[in-house]
C-alpha cells in the first residue's frame, strides 16, 4: 500500500525562489503528487509544519563525499588516482562509502542531493555520478551515473605531476594534455563508428560519451585565464561542459555569460591557500548571477564541511546575490546544472519526495533542520 503524506501549514518555497503561505505538499510514496491547498486526504499522515518553512532538499553540485571519508585519514582518500595525470577510465562510483559520516551530515543539514566526484590532481580525473544522501549500498542511491567527466586546469595539475618531475609541470603542458587525449578520442570514436577500431579502450570510450553530448565536462577552473582557455578548448572541440569553482569569474563574466555554460562557485567559505585563490570573494557569484550566468554554489566538501552549504548562501547574500538566486543556486539551479531537474530541485507533481521541514527562516542560522525526508521516506527527525 503506497504510502501517503500532507504537510501542511508550513511555509513553501517555490521554484521561483519566492515563499508561498497556504499550501499543503501532498507526497505518496517516493513521489510529490501535489503542492496545492489539497483538503483532506483518506489515510495520510499529517506532517504539521504550522509555523515552519518547508523547501526541497538542497543540492551541493560538487563534492567528494564518500570518496574522501572523514575521520579516516589517508586510507579514506580515494578520490585522486595519481597514477597518471590522464585517468578518464576511473569511475568515482567505485570508490564510494555510503557509510562516511559525510552522508549523515547532509541529511542533518537538509541536503539530500549531491554530485560525487573525483579530486582535482588530473588533468582527466574520470566519471562522477549524483547520488541521493541516504543509503546502504552506493547502486540504489544513483540518481544520474555518470553524470559528468572530472577535468582540472591550473595549479593542482602542475603540483602534483611537477613534484613527480612529469608532464605536466606548466599550464601549457595541462592544456596540450588534454587537447592530445580529446584528439585521441576523436580518433578513437571514428574507428569504431567506422567499424575499424581493435581492442577496446575503457579511458577513450568513457571520453567517446563527452563528444557525443552524452555527459558533459566538468572542469576545475579558478584563475580567469585559466576560465578563458577551458572555453577555448570547448570551442574547439565541442563539448558540453560546466565551469567548476570559477574563483576569478567575476573578472571575465561577461565572457563566461556569452559563452553560455553553467557554474559552480565555491568553496567560498575556505581559506586562500594558493595562489590561484588570492582573489577569491563572495562577490563573484553575485557579479556572475547579475552578468546572467547560471549559478550553482558549492561546499566542495570535504574542503569546506557539507553541513555549511547554507552558511554559504547566508554569506553570498550578504554580499549582494539577491534572495531568490540564492536559493535557487542550492535547488533548481543546482538540479538544472547535474542535468536531473526532472527529479529534484522544486517542490512540483510528479519529482521525488525529496523535502526539508524547517523549525523557521532556513537563512536564519539559528533556525534547524527540523525533519528530512528523500523519496517519502523520514531520514532525519530532530530530537527535543
Amino acid at each position: 500500500m503506497t504510502t501517503r503524506k500532507v504537510i501542511t501549514g508550513g511555509r513553501v518555497l517555490l521554484p521561483t525562489g519566492e515563499w508561498a503561505d497556504g499550501l499543503d505538499v501532498l507526497l505518496e510514496g517516493p513521489t510529490i503528487r501535489a503542492v496545492d491547498r489539497v483538503g483532506h486526504v483518506e489515510g495520510a499522515e499529517i506532517l504539521d509544519a504550522t509555523g515552519k518553512w518547508v523547501t526541497p532538499g538542497l543540492i551541493d553540485v560538487h563534492t567528494h563525499l564518500g570518496v574522501h571519508e572523514l575521520g579516516v585519514g589517508r586510507e579514506g582518500a580515494d578520490f585522486n588516482e595519481t597514477s597518471s595525470p590522464i585517468t578518464p577510465e576511473v569511475r568515482a562510483i567505485d570508490g564510494i562509502n555510503p557509510f562516511d559520516t559525510g552522508f549523515q551530515d547532509a541529511i542533518r543539514a537538509g541536503v539530500t542531493t549531491v554530485q560525487v566526484m573525483p579530486g582535482s590532481a588530473n588533468v582527466i580525473g574520470g566519471e562522477m555520478a549524483v547520488l541521493k544522501t541516504h543509503g546502504r549500498v552506493v547502486d540504489e542511491m544513483v540518481i544520474r551515473a555518470p553524470s559528468g567527466m572530472k577535468a582540472a586546469f591550473g595549479e593542482n595539475p602542475k603540483r602534483v605531476y611537477g613534484g613527480k618531475d612529469k608532464a605536466p609541470v606548466t599550464r601549457m603542458g595541462v592544456a596540450a594534455l588534454f587537447r592530445q587525449q580529446l584528439m585521441k578520442a576523436q580518433d578513437y570514436l571514428r574507428q569504431r563508428e567506422a567499424g575499424q577500431a581493435g581492442t577496446r579502450d575503457l579511458g577513450l570510450e568513457n571520453l567517446a560519451k563527452v563528444l557525443r553530448g552524452e555527459i558533459p565536462f566538468r572542469i576545475h577552473a579558478h584563475r580567469a585565464d585559466d576560465i578563458a582557455t577551458v572555453l577555448r578548448l570547448r570551442d574547439e572541440f565541442g563539448f558540453d561542459m560546466t565551469i567548476e569553482h570559477c574563483t576569478e569569474g567575476h573578472r571575465i563574466a561577461d565572457r563566461v555569460a556569452e559563452a553560455g555554460v553553467r557554474v559552480s562557485v565555491g568553496p567560498t567559505m575556505s581559506a586562500r591557500s594558493k595562489v590561484e585563490l588570492a582573489n577569491k570573494g563572495w562577490h563573484t557569484v553575485a557579479a556572475l548571477a547579475q552578468a546572467g550566468v547560471p549559478v550553482s554554489i558549492t561546499t566542495d566538501h570535504p574542503v569546506v564541511a557539507i553541513d555549511y552549504l547554507l552558511t554559504a548562501v547566508v554569506h553570498a547574500i550578504r554580499h549582494g546575490l539577491d534572495e531568490r538566486t540564492a536559493w535557487r543556486a542550492v535547488t533548481v539551479n543546482a538540479a538544472r546544472h547535474l542535468g536531473v531537474a526532472d527529479r529534484v530541485g522544486s517542490l512540483e507533481a510528479g519529482k521525488d519526495a525529496d523535502v526539508v521541514i524547517w523549525s523557521g527562516d532556513p537563512l536564519d542560522l539559528r533556525n534547524r533542520v527540523e525533519m528530512t525526508l528523500i523519496a517519502g521516506g523520514v531520514v532525519y527527525r530532530a530530537e527535543g
